[in-house]
């Protein structure tokens, strides 16, 4: 007999992350044995139904899928939502395999854009979301003018936040040449703005917008341009690509070596190009790990 943690069956079978699991859990969606379900208790598939909004879980596959999406701005990053005129969902490409249940990695806001991870692995998922793997993202941030010595100064000693001091890891200027790659694959360009690069470990909800506006500086522009060692690359706008092996493994490799720590940008890291497809094992994306993001 097999137990499990709850929140892990749930992920292993695709409807969402552990800590989306436990969101279900709590607001009464998941069942065990026709009760309700405790966040943490241990259950074992193979002798009890685990049932969540009145349906059984699906089994467990053993090909997962992954994808990245160049999410353009005006677009919501959630499965569903019947207020949103269009979800990232409809971005993903026709050919993703009939049975994958895809979810975000995370989100950027609605007028956010850039790099946006899918998977139907809720443990390899929870690897790049969860605050005690400390996985990087880098963004590249629009301004309408220069950002002052003082407002550097205050933006990288942290600025008080309802959820406590928000920090930036790295806050840099742009050299020409990453402004041009950026606006190449960006939907409208807009050349004019003076572009920043901002490094977070943290995620708190629109963090990067709440920051610059505490210090009078209005976020024009948004842009993730990396989540751990992948980067957003040449992928257009509104356009989404599967993963490789190699860029799946990668990911969940920098996660669990900096668990407690933070997951830094490796000098070699992998990047940009258009890859291959592929759909692999849990196993070989790497095992055990949610933030709500800009």
């Amino acid at each position: 007999m097999t137990r499990e943690r709850i929140q892990k069956v749930i992920a292993a079978a695709g409807l969402a992350s552990r800590r989306g699991g436990e969101d279900l859990i709590r607001a009464g969606r998941v069942t065990v044995d026709g009760r309700l379900a405790i966040i943490g208790e241990q259950v074992d598939r193979d002798m009890q139904r685990v049932e969540v909004d009145g349906n059984a879980l699906p089994a467990v596959v053993a090909a997962r899928t992954y994808l990245a999406l160049n999410k353009p701005a005006g677009v919501v990053s959630t499965v569903h939502d019947r207020h949103a005129p269009r979800t990232v969902m409809e971005l993903l490409p026709s050919d993703t395999p009939p049975g994958a249940r895809l979810y975000p990695v995370g989100r950027l806001d609605h007028e956010s854009e850039g790099l946006l991870l899918f998977t139907d692995d809720g443990t390899w998922a929870d690897l790049l979301l969860h605050p005690r793997y400390g996985v990087e993202r880098e963004y590249m941030v629009g301004l309408d003018r220069a950002v002052s010595k003082l407002q550097k100064a205050a933006l990288r000693t942290g600025i008080e936040l309802e959820e406590g001091v928000a920090r930036i890891d790295h806050l840099d200027d742009t050299t020409p040449a990453q402004v041009r790659n950026l606006t190449a694959v960006l939907e409208p360009p807009h050349p004019e703005y003076r572009w920043y690069r901002v490094v977070l470990a943290q995620g708190w909800k629109r963090q990067i917008r709440r920051m610059f506006e505490a210090v009078g500086l209005p976020v024009r522009r948004l842009v993730r341009v990396r989540v751990g060692t992948l980067k957003l690359g040449d992928l257009p706008a509104g356009e989404a690509r599967r993963l490789t092996r190699h860029e799946v493994a990668l990911l969940a490799a920098c996660a669990r070596s900096q668990k407690g720590g933070r997951a830094a940008m490796p000098a070699n890291g992998s990047g940009a190009g258009r890859a291959a497809t592929v759909e692999i094992t849990p196993a070989a994306a790497g095992a055990d790990g949610d933030t709500a993001e800009e």
